[in-house]
């Protein structure tokens, strides 16, 4: 699959890691622009690029930036976009669409106009570098996925299965705070059964 990745630090860095292993066909982009990518793009064998180039033929993308740098992004109308963001007032400053009820996922959609899923948002880098299992095993690590769009959905859920964790339905995007900061799934390495106990009594 041809992915590209918005983003360069612990999320996005990561991302383009264990995917490009996998044999995906990966561009990164970062704010700073394709020259900081040096390294990153010789480590993984990704292609380091702007983020226009990066989106403009992928068949998925990923974002993992400050919420607040959502609206600079390019067009990403009707691209499937996996939203890895989490929304920290004292970074991101205050958004009033989500102080007063939506979703970061939700508000990401409405600006971008893209099919956003979320997920990536409750893990933390060191462990989806490095705590990726086969099915089955018992220390596998459940990651929830959240969209509105079923067969969206469905892409991003086998990817995250690829990755080696299990892909936990977490519903539609107005339910995706159930994964945001804060919450029993966020940061805690559940396996599949807690992940869904924990989505359901957030």
């Amino acid at each position: 699959m041809k992915i590209g990745i918005i983003g360069s630090g612990h999320i996005g860095g990561t991302l383009t890691r264990r995917l490009t292993a996998l044999g995906h066909d990966v561009s990164v982009a970062n704010s700073r622009g394709p020259e900081s990518l040096t390294d990153l793009a010789r480590e993984t064998g990704a292609t380091a690029a702007t983020a226009e180039d990066a989106v403009r033929d992928a068949d998925l993308v990923a974002i993992a930036i400050p919420v607040k740098a959502v609206p600079d992004l390019p067009d990403l109308s009707s691209k499937v976009v996996i939203d890895a963001n989490n929304y920290y007032p004292s970074r991101d400053g205050r958004i009033e669409a989500i102080e007063n009820g939506a979703t970061s996922a939700r508000w990401t959609a409405d600006q971008t106009g893209a099919v956003v899923v979320k997920a990536f948002n409750t893990i933390e880098s060191g462990h989806l570098l490095a705590l990726g299992r086969p099915a089955g095993d018992p220390a596998r690590i459940a990651v929830p996925v959240a969209a509105d769009d079923a067969q969206a959905k469905q892409i991003v859920m086998r990817l995250v299965e690829q990755l080696g964790f299990d892909a936990v339905d977490a519903g539609g995007l107005d339910e995706s705070w159930r994964q945001q900061p804060g919450t029993p799934v966020y940061g805690t390495d559940l396996d599949a059964a807690r992940a869904r106990a924990g989505l359901a009594a957030a």
